[in-house]
């Protein structure tokens, strides 16, 4: 189990890590970039930049909540 556990580790390291390098090219380099450019391609529009964010943080906050709401009910239901 502890290899697998390491394997997933790293996949989720890799992944985060591919995810940072995108997005730091994408919203730090990519204006300084000419627009004619091939490597624009690639990249989605700037404002999605600012839309992807905001929605994964929306997303996240809701399903913190109704996790958290799911365990106050539970234990809730376990006092009575």
């Amino acid at each position: 189990m502890e290899l697998a556990d390491r394997a997933i580790g790293l996949l989720l390291s890799v992944i985060s890590l591919s995810i940072f390098t995108y997005y730091t090219l994408w919203v730090i380099i990519l204006p300084f970039v000419d627009s004619d450019h091939f490597v624009h391609k690639y990249f989605l529009p700037h404002e999605y930049a600012i839309l992807i964010p905001v929605y994964a943080g929306v997303v996240l906050i809701c399903f913190i909540s109704m996790f958290v709401g799911y365990v106050m009910l539970k234990s809730k239901k376990k006092k009575a």
